[in-house]
């Protein structure tokens, strides 16, 4: 596996299945640097989804997997903490971005960034990692045997012991999403969220709206727990991670004020696994071990 920070590489398309083209259109619009940080739901993913990994995380150092990792910033967070982290991700413009991410930080930069998918991590040694992210492939691999191999990849590479944290969006993310913002009034958009509920498979009908998402497989709250243990990971927990905060036509106000913050945080943990309020959450994070 490279060890320097400035390699990148190129998307063969042959070993590994070539991604939908209006998810690349998706993506290339160069938003997925900044959304964590820019909306109050974006800003509630990122904290919530840090504070769970931390939960299970040993002590730095350690050597993490960062497996569809975009842009980079879990993993740049990731390696200021002093882990030693690799990130992986499909589409060349987003190792780009990982990269220079990585060099504003050169005194705590990522081991490396390539282009690779989850399905086939062919430049990664068996039971090296301590953890493996996979905070976004499961998105846009809409087959179940697809997924399978990402799971079985993620169950190679971890040490006996590592955890596998894994976030999909919610069976009913654009439903309860087309509600908050009107969009259930467009005909298309309501055949789209029905296939969501049927089937998982989310399809956009338009070439022009974004804010419609892109190609991609909508998880019920059970279906990652079945997927992570096919692939012999033991189940630890599910969580939903905004749980229903996102929805909240205040959520900026909890989030501009530090104790109201962690009034919000606290009360979701309380919630978080509760069977009843999974399916209310924009995003889904199982975690699983691989047996020690």
């Amino acid at each position: 596996m490279h060890d320097s920070p400035e390699h990148g590489g190129g998307y063969d398309g042959v070993e590994n299945p070539l991604i939908p083209m209006d998810v690349v259109r998706f993506y290339e619009r160069g938003g997925e640097a900044t959304h964590l940080f820019e909306s109050p739901a974006g800003k509630l993913e990122y904290l919530r989804t840090r504070e769970i990994i931390q939960r299970y995380l040993k002590a730095p150092p350690g050597t993490i997997l960062d497996v569809g990792g975009g842009p980079g910033v879990y993993a740049c967070w990731l390696a200021s903490l002093g882990y030693k982290v690799h990130l992986f991700d499909p589409l060349d413009y987003h190792v780009q971005q990982a990269l220079e991410a990585s060099a504003r930080q050169p005194d705590q930069p990522l081991a490396s960034a390539i282009v690779s998918d989850a399905r086939n991590l062919k430049e990664v040694p068996d039971g090296i990692a301590d953890a493996v992210l996979l905070l976004g492939p499961l998105y846009h691999i809409t087959e179940y045997d697809e997924r399978g191999f990402a799971w079985h990849e993620a169950y190679r590479v971890l040490k006996p012991g590592g955890f596998a944290f894994a976030t999909s969006i919610s069976r009913f993310a654009w439903t309860l999403f087309g509600m908050r913002e009107g969009y259930i009034e467009d005909p298309k958009y309501r055949e789209m969220i029905a296939r969501d509920i049927s089937d998982g498979q989310h399809r956009n009908p338009y070439d022009d709206k974004p804010e419609y998402f892109a190609t991609s497989y909508m998880h019920h709250p059970s279906d990652l727990r079945r997927e992570m243990a096919v692939a012999g990971l033991l189940h630890q927990a599910t969580i939903a991670v905004e749980g229903p905060a996102w929805l909240l036509s205040n959520l900026g106000d909890y989030l501009d004020a530090p104790e109201k913050t962690e009034l919000l945080l606290s009360t979701l943990k309380a919630i978080e696994s509760d069977p009843g309020l999974l399916g209310a959450t924009s995003h889904v994070m199982c975690v699983g071990q691989r047996p020690a």
